[in-house]
């Protein structure tokens, strides 16, 4: 018994939290790794651009429950999401057109890029706090709970209870239906298999008569969805703060970066890496340890090895003995 309550307690604040933030940095990633994979360059606009994506949904969101319209026990949120990720996509299309064609035309070298993208990134940051203020935002609504703590008891009869969010479970089911969708584009249509000819030999792809301009643009309406989901899952299973993006940043990038920059199958799987150590390096321990250790022992500290208030330097330790052993990531930067 003692070991189920220890497995439930696990399950509560490591597993399923866990999973949730892995699908959500794994969104994130795939963003990252798309736009390095075929448009080469490492787009440090991206935090920011899923707090845009975020902040129309919010205020779509605030609009619809105004009138009443709600969907029910699930957020009004996916009500409100296409209309972020079209206000994402016009942002990032108009971006590319005023700023990144320009350099792509001078065939300009990638750095270049990367600073015109931390450029973009800071006033990406300030239109979002202007708009929607820097303050937490909260916009969920609909059932909180697909599972309580107090149900699981009754029914288990475990002095531990199990919580299971709904936010939680609309990321998980909405990632792997995104990323299922995703796979399919890129490997089933005409377009996807473009835009992968475009990623592996950028003079070849124009030999064979795909347009440049098509692809780019095709590239950035996906980004702009995934920013858009991403962003509004992480706003509803945590909250929304533009400043927090600006932060998430760097997680999503090491997730990018241990799975291997240009391998979408690598942002996904870096994604988990990243979320779970970051979980599983700041949880104490105590309480497991308490159920699994003799009968009345219980250990006087947390046993915790790193205070939550370190969370991003767990991405940032990866991120660095990754770089350190294998630069290329567990999938060796694969092409899109």
């Amino acid at each position: 018994m003692d070991f189920l309550n220890a497995f439930v307690a696990l399950a509560n604040y490591v597993l399923v939290p866990g999973i949730a933030y892995g699908a959500q940095l794994a969104l994130g990633a795939l963003g990252v790794t798309l736009i390095y994979g075929i448009l080469r360059f490492s787009n440090f606009a991206h935090g920011d651009t899923m707090a845009f994506g975020a902040m129309v949904t919010i205020l779509f969101t605030w609009w619809f429950q105004s009138m009443g319209i709600n969907f029910g026990v699930l957020p009004t949120a996916l009500l409100a999401l296409p209309f972020g990720i079209a206000a994402t996509s016009a942002l990032l299309l108009g971006t590319d057109r005023l700023i990144y064609r320009f350099y792509r035309k001078q065939k300009a070298a990638p750095v270049i890029l990367v600073i015109a993208s931390m450029g973009v990134m800071f006033v990406m940051n300030g239109l979002v706090r202007f708009i929607i203020g820097p303050d937490n935002q909260r916009f969920a609504d609909g059932e909180r709970f697909i599972m309580r703590a107090r149900d699981f008891k009754e029914m288990t009869g475990l002095s531990e209870g199990l919580a299971f969010k709904t936010s939680q479970g609309i990321t998980i089911v909405t990632a792997v239906a995104v990323v299922a969708a995703l796979f399919w584009f890129l490997n089933r249509t005409r377009t996807g298999k473009s835009m992968r000819a475009f990623s592996d030999n950028e003079d070849l792809a124009l030999l064979s008569g795909i347009n440049p301009e098509r692809v780019v643009m095709v590239t950035w309406l996906i980004v702009a969805a995934l920013a858009t989901i991403a962003g509004t899952l992480y706003g509803l299973d945590k909250s929304f703060k533009p400043f927090t993006y600006f932060q998430l940043l760097l997680p999503i990038f090491a997730s990018a970066i241990v799975g291997g920059l240009g391998s979408p199958l690598g942002a996904i799987v870096g994604g988990f890496v990243i979320a779970f150590s970051e979980v599983t390096v700041t949880y104490a321990f105590k309480k497991v340890v308490g159920y699994l250790g003799p009968e009345g022992w219980e250990p006087d500290t947390l046993v915790q090895l790193l205070s939550t208030d370190y969370k991003f330097a767990v991405s940032f330790a990866i991120l660095i003995i990754v770089l350190l052993f294998r630069p290329t990531g567990l999938f060796a930067g694969k092409s899109v």
